[in-house]
Parts: C-alpha cells; structure tokens; sequence
C-alpha cells in the first residue's frame, strides 16, 4: 500500500511516517498534564513538527491502565480549541478517540484521521451512534483500527493468554474488511496491534519479533512504542527515560514493515529512522 488516505492529505507510505503525540490530557502515562493547556498543547504541536514530525495525533481522554472514561463533554472541551487551530499547521491531523461523536465534531472541524483504541466497536449508549456511522458521512479521511484486550481499566489486571499474534492480527483483519464491505476505501485503514494494550510484556515483543505477520491482511501498520511500560520492563528506565529504547523499538518496528510509528519522542526517532534510511540506500 503505497498511500494512507486522510481526508485532505494522501500520506506517502514509502517512506516510513512519524506520527507526533499531543496529550491533551492531565493524567497519561507518560507526560500527563505538560501539554494540557490549549496554549501548551499548540506549543507541542509547533514543536514536534519542527523536530520533524509527518502528523500530529491529538487525544483529550488518556487510556493508560486503569484510566477513567471521561464524558463526551469534557473530551470536546479538551480537544477543539487545540484541533481548531491544529488543522492550519501544514501537517495531517488525527485524533484519538473512540466516541462517535467526538469523531463526528473532529472531522467536521476539518482532522484527517481518527484513531480509535476500540477498533469501532464503541457504541454512544444515548443514541446508539456508531463510529462506522460517522465515518459513511466523511468519504475520505483516515482511520486506525487498534486492537485492546478488555478496555482501560481492567486490560492489564487480566491480559490476554498464550500466542497472542495471530488473534491480533485476525481481530484487525476482520475489523478492517467489514469496514471495507461497507464501502470503506482500503487505502482509508491502518491497523495497530495495540502494545500494551491488554498484553504481558512477554506478548508484546512477540508481536515486535514476528510483526510481519501483521501485514497479512494487506492494510497500512501503525507501531506505538513509544515510552511503553514493556520498555521500562527490560531497561529499568522510567516512563521520561525511555527516549533511547522508544527511538530503537521504532526503527525494529520499521525494519519490520510498520508504515507509521507513533511516538512522543519526535527528534530521536527522526533520527534514528534516517541513520536506518541510510543503510538501507547502501545495500
């Protein structure tokens, strides 16, 4: 797939993209409550576009375990002032969520991707409003089907059991062609195995060693390394100590087909992917 289309850009895969992390948010794992000013987060975003950022994915709600789902209400409240202006910075913009009607109001405002946790499956209990719904009234943007075991609170009291590859990749291939049997574009999907999401640090390197078998079904990959509680496990380094191991996990996860690597660390990783590029022109 040589292309991810979004709605006003169409993302050029052949070169492996780096997605920037905007938490708009006071409590994620990593560097909760930095950016959760509008005037901060739109800071961040200036920041990590000239530290060489591809697109920038903002999220209002974190989903680190054991985090509490925050209203629809208070995730806009959060979000639109920094999407409103985020839209004009000259880069593709995605948005974290999984509530339809965040996606309906993020896409009216003019994002180009959304990025769900919950692959689609959320359903808004007041109107039963699916995000495949909204997706159906905005033609061509993008969107990231992510595989979770469980949900946010309970995903890494009981995470998933044995092999761990091939249920995930089945679980988004499946997601992804229902999507398509319903008119969805295949070049509109990528895929994410959700690392950390509901699996033992064992269970997520096994999806980094043998993440080839991820691209099976043919969609766009995306890897979220970056800062993972599974890269403290084998370094001991805590979750603002983790640049060197989060820019490594990135260039694996590339070397091994990922399309797009979502990470918090936007200059290390820029880096690392060039010194990768540059060994690969000399083969």
């Amino acid at each position: 797939m040589p292309h991810w289309q979004t709605s006003r850009t169409l993302i050029d895969l052949a070169r492996p993209q780096v997605m920037g992390i905007v938490n708009i948010t006071p409590d994620s794992f990593s560097d909760g409550g930095q950016h959760a000013s509008t005037r901060a987060a739109l800071a961040h975003c200036e920041a990590l576009i000239a530290q060489g950022a591809d697109l920038l994915d903002l999220g209002a709600e974190s989903t680190r375990p054991g985090a509490q789902p925050l209203s629809q209400a208070q995730e806009l409240e959060r979000l639109l002032p920094v999407l409103c202006v985020a839209v004009s910075l000259g880069v593709p913009i995605s948005v974290d969520t999984y509530k339809p009607g965040v996606m309906q109001a993020a896409l009216d405002l003019g994002a180009d991707i959304i990025n769900d946790v919950w692959a689609l499956r959320w359903r808004d209990p007041t109107d039963n409003l699916s995000g495949a719904q909204v997706l159906k009234q905005h033609p061509h943007c993008g969107v990231c089907l992510m595989h979770m075991h469980g949900n946010p609170q309970t995903m890494q009291l009981a995470p998933m059991e044995g092999d761990v590859v091939a249920p995930v990749r089945d679980f988004l291939g499946q997601a992804a062609q229902a999507l398509v049997e319903q008119g969805v574009d295949p070049a509109r999907i990528c895929m994410d195995p959700g690392i950390g999401f509901g699996k033992t640090v064992a269970q997520n390197f096994s999806l980094l060693a043998r993440q080839q078998e991820l691209l099976q079904p043919g969609f766009a990959l995306l890897a979220g390394w970056s800062r993972k509680s599974s890269l403290g496990a084998v370094t001991g380094a805590a979750a603002d100590d983790r640049v060197v191991a989060s820019a490594v996990a990135a260039t694996l996860a590339v070397q091994k087909g990922a399309h797009i690597v979502r990470v918090h660390d936007v200059r290390a990783t820029v880096q690392a992917l060039q010194v990768l590029a540059a060994t690969q022109l000399g083969k």
